[in-house]
């Protein structure tokens, strides 16, 4: 066990928590001043007017306490007193957690900056709290009237609010006994500090930050022969040596040391958006010391030089620098183990030239735009890192097992690291075993503490080689079990949180920059680090900072989206007009020029310019040459990049995911491009031609999906939302028009077709009774009138049909749940409803219901023997290609049936027998022109054929069995082949 008695006793563990838990009274602090100075959130005891004049009179006392009972202006307190002691107790006591903060750090902190920076902040900041004084003075008057005595802390935290009215003179004061301990605690930092200010051309003579400059060390570790740099120290060195300014005029290192810190910021950061303006203060300070006008003329210059320029180029180093180091990192993640320290410099670097930036950027009214107008996207490097850290941590595991062990000492801490390290193995990283080495890193700090002091045996001054192997093993063991704590330690950029303006002011210029839209995606991700910047000490600004943290997320990863969807709707719209080009109607005048270029030429005149070709936009002269939609490729790519950069993110225990962003703007505004694309006027009941929004709808979907290319979306999820957003609207749709053909149906061509078996109702009923007879048969034909346009009107009818049938198909397809009603959900039906209700509101007066059945029996019986004619027609051929007749007549067999359906509803006769009548008396008249010898009355006969079997596929009532008893099955096998026959030798 080591002697004990000459060391501190746990001076280690004690710096641990005072650090902790001084940073938790600068947040509690920070969070007063902010509460402070919202009207918001301000206590309301200090703007009640009935306190206005209490609280006056408090402040102007104070720290006296005034008690006489007649006092008028303290009367009102009497009334609130019990609310005040409640509502004020949190504020009240923690400035007495800081006085007390105050006392004990003067005992530990000779030797230690961390503790003297959090010190200097924490009084500078409580300074800063206007209402300080009203807030300890009301708490402790209620405390007086309830208790009849001041509360027992009041005197010294009353003294203590005086005596720092100005924390920095009075901090001199009280530094003068700890002089010479500071002194040489802040000029033992010349090894360090001034490698972090070197100037760009000196990073990039020295290869800084580069894996591939020395390939043959390439997997040696990293080492530093000093401790790691932390942020918070050059507060310490502009503050610090002013509070030993004696230092300055007698130690030339300690001079150079500090003009360098004065060279390098105008405004310093004290916490968080708090900032500090050094060379003003200092200056303030120094001129009314005797002795001090030459260090008065030094900040004056160092002023003068403490611009953006040098930081500026800093930036530009480092995005070329962090760009190649990513890189390598990327391909090569096993460097991630030897080379660790690199990628913790370049993250400590880029955070703080980011910080500094935005510091400077905000606080310093004259400044050049160059110098503080950055893209910042250094952001995306911190991104990056902290990727790859969290992908390949168990490099850093394996690399600890590998490292060299130091010599064992006779002391137990020395041969408690030997045991640690000796212990390891491969296997516990391959069984996914948990480290905790921080007793181990304890341990190292104890035995630090304990060579420090004058009368230690063991001077780790005189081991470097110790200091430098025990410093990279610590550093190596956070990467296995404190990875998360390093990467906020060097990379955090929660200030930002308190930097909102700026923040979005940033990210809106990088994602109208193309060439920075992919680092966008930074911008999400540093929403993560925001709720590290709180701490257990004040839990009451948790739920503020994270629902900044998430209002943040989700308004950056909206606008990208937003911007992404822009985007493709633009190259939609560009292959829109290019898939325009290639609609036949366009080809109309390119033909007539053509044609009449000869006639033109003969008669002097001058043609018309011929008009440029689809395809045109394609060519190119040279590569240099770039179009609209080059640039809006360009800029999707790179945005998507950003967009498909990580899966999903974790913010305040929120889980964001940028894609599904991305596919709802998609999907939206999808729908409304859709309903643009029919062209609906209102005014003229007119919508785009079928054709024209087929090509423009498949337009859109090419493009959207090539969207797969550029990031990881369902683009089919996307089609399918779509199509169910759209049933509703087809649904509509398809009622109207159900409702407007039935009418038509009913009034235009129906009435008519009565009309027309009315006058051949004598033949006709002849006919339908001598379906046997072909003789006969033939002779009543031709007392027949008007056959063509029976057919022609059913054909129509047909027509109608089949198009509403095909609404439904589709609307089927997407609206499966919707059952109001079969027909208008899209479901098949035997009998059409829409079509049985238009039909039957139209019957005549003058006619009886017998009456009215014959004549529907007859109209089968007219359509029915009037089917031959078309064999005559040269449009009713047979086209296997579309799978329909040229001039439509294969729509007679869903007209043939509907009506039937629907007639012999209305008229409560059988739709069997009535269709079986239609069909023998069908086959009967086709099978008559078989055997006719006149080419052009049978020259589509086998087209013709096929219609009695489309007849019998399409009706429910009807069966191939029936068919075949009235017409032989091998005609209609004959009549295929010849149509396909005829087709082949057509089309060759």
């Amino acid at each position: 066990k080591p002697r004990t008695s000459a060391y501190p006793s746990k001076l280690a563990e004690k710096l641990t928590i005072l650090n902790d838990r001084g940073i938790g009274m600068l947040t509690r602090i920070y969070n007063i001043k902010k509460a402070c100075g919202d009207p918001k959130a301000k206590p309301s005891y200090l703007i009640d007017k009935n306190l206005e004049s209490a609280v006056k009179f408090i402040v102007r006392k104070f720290p006296a306490i005034e008690t006489r009972n007649n006092n008028q202006q303290l009367a009102q307190l009497q009334k609130e007193k019990s609310e005040i002691l409640k509502n004020l107790a949190l504020y009240y006591f923690t400035f007495v957690d800081v006085m007390e903060f105050k006392t004990v750090n003067f005992d530990l902190t000779k030797n230690y900056l961390d503790l003297v920076v959090t010190y200097i902040t924490l009084m500078m900041l409580l300074s800063r709290i206007e209402e300080r004084k009203a807030i300890i003075g009301l708490y402790n008057y209620a405390h007086e009237m309830t208790h009849g005595s001041s509360d027992r802390e009041y005197p010294r935290l009353g003294q203590m609010i005086v005596d720092y009215e100005n924390p920095l003179k009075k901090m001199m004061e009280e530094f003068v006994p700890h002089g010479k301990s500071l002194q040489d605690a802040l000029v033992s930092l010349q090894m360090v500090y001034p490698r972090r200010n070197l100037s760009a051309d000196q990073w990039r003579n020295a290869q800084l930050l580069s894996l591939i400059s020395a390939p043959s060390t390439m997997l040696n570790p990293a080492q530093s022969d000093t401790v790691r740099m932390l942020p918070k120290r050059s507060v310490v060195i502009h503050v610090g040596f002013i509070l030993c300014h004696a230092a300055l005029n007698t130690d030339p290192a300690a001079l150079s040391l500090w003009k360098l810190a004065l060279q390098s910021s105008s405004c310093l950061c004290l916490f968080r958006d708090e900032v500090f303006h050094i060379h003003k203060a200092a200056e303030d300070l120094f001129v009314n010391i005797r002795g001090y006008n030459k260090r008065v003329n030094d900040i004056r210059e160092c002023k003068e030089s403490a611009l953006g320029s040098m930081h500026r180029e800093r930036r530009k180093f480092l995005r070329s620098a962090l760009k190649e180091l990513a890189t390598v990192l990327a391909d090569q993640p096993g460097l991630l183990g030897p080379k660790a320290l690199f990628v913790f410099m370049a993250l400590s670097f880029a955070r703080d030239e980011i910080i500094w930036l935005l510091r400077h950027a905000d606080n310093i009214q004259k400044k050049s735009t160059d110098d503080f107008i950055d893209n910042l996207n250094l952001f995306q490097f911190v991104a990056k890192a902290t990727v790859l850290f969290q992908h390949y941590c168990n490099y850093q595991e394996r690399f600890l097992i590998n490292l060299s062990v130091c010599p064992e000492d006779e002391s137990i801490i020395m041969s408690s690291f030997v045991n640690t390290m000796t212990s390891l193995s491969v296997k516990q990283v391959e069984d996914g075993d948990v480290f905790d080495f921080r007793g181990m890193r304890l341990d190292w700090f104890r035995l630090q503490a304990y060579t420090s002091v004058s009368k230690a045996s063991l001077g780790l001054a005189d081991h470097r080689e110790l200091g430098k192997m025990m410093n990279t093993i610590i550093f190596h063991t956070k990467m296995a079990d404190s990875l998360v704590e390093m990467l906020v330690e060097t990379s955090d950029v929660s200030i930002f949180c308190f930097y909102s303006r700026a923040f979005e002011k940033m990210f809106q210029q990088c994602l109208e920059l193309p060439s920075q839209s992919r680092y966008s995606i930074s911008f999400p991700l540093l929403c993560t680090h925001f709720m590290s910047c709180t701490h257990e000490l004040c839990p009451e600004e948790r739920h503020h900072i994270g629902d900044r943290s998430l209002s943040l997320c989700n308004m950056f990863l909206d606008e990208m989206a937003k911007q992404a969807r822009n985007l493709i709707t633009d190259i939609c719209t560009e292959q829109c007009t290019l898939s325009d080009q290639l609609l036949p109607k366009h080809c109309a005048k390119t033909i007539s020029q053509a044609v009449n270029k000869k006639s033109k030429k003969q008669t002097g005149k001058k043609g018309e310019p011929e008009r440029e070709k689809p395809g045109v936009e394609s060519m190119r002269k040279n590569r240099l040459l770039v179009t609209n939609l080059d640039k809006l490729h360009t800029a999707l790519s790179e945005l998507c990049f950003s967009i498909n950069y990580v899966p999903n993110m974790m913010v305040w225990e929120h889980t964001f995911t940028p894609r599904e962003y991305l596919t709802s703007h998609l999907e939206i505004r999808f729908t409304k491009s859709i309903v643009g694309m029919t062209m609906y006027n209102q005014a003229t009941q007119e919508i785009a031609k079928p054709s024209e929004l087929l090509t423009s709808v498949r337009a859109y979907m090419t493009v959207l999906q090539s969207i797969e290319n550029y990031v990881q979306i369902d683009i089919t999820r996307v089609f399918n939302n779509l199509m169910m957003s759209l049933s509703g609207k087809m649904y509509r749709l398809l009622q109207t028009y159900s409702h407007n053909s039935s009418a038509y149906l009913s009034y235009c061509l129906l009435l008519p077709l009565q009309k027309l078996v009315v006058d051949n109702v004598e033949v006709l009923t002849q006919m339908r009774t001598s379906f046997d007879k072909p003789d006969h048969m033939a002779a009543l034909f031709k007392r027949l009138t008007c056959a063509y346009h029976v057919l022609k009107r059913m054909t129509i009818i047909g027509v109608i049909l089949s198009f509403r049938s095909l609404a439904q198909e589709a609307l089927r397809d997407v609206a499966m749940n919707v059952y109001e009603l079969s027909s208008a959900a899209g479901l098949p039906c035997e009998i059409d409803p829409a079509l049985v209700v238009a039909l039957s509101s139209q019957k005549s007066e003058n006619i009886s219901p017998e009456e009215e059945y014959k004549i529907a029996c007859l109209l089968m019986v007219f359509v029915a023997v009037s089917m031959p004619t078309l064999a005559s027609n040269v449009m009713s051929q047979y086209s296997p290609a579309i799978e329909g007749h040229c001039n439509n007549i294969h729509c007679l067999a869903k007209a043939i049936n509907q009506i039937a359906a629907s007639l012999f509803t209305i008229h409560k006769g059988s739709i069997e027998d009535r269709l079986k009548e239609f069909l023998a008396l069908a086959s009967s008249s086709l099978l008559k022109i078989g055997q006719e010898t006149d080419k052009s009355t049978t020259r589509n006969r086998e087209s013709v054929y096929l219609l009695l079997d489309m007849i019998v596929q399409e009706s429910p009532f009807l069966t191939m069995d029936l068919l075949e008893s009235c017409f032989p099955y091998v005609l209609l096998r004959n009549a295929y082949h010849a149509v396909y026959k005829q087709s082949v030798s057509s089309s060759a």
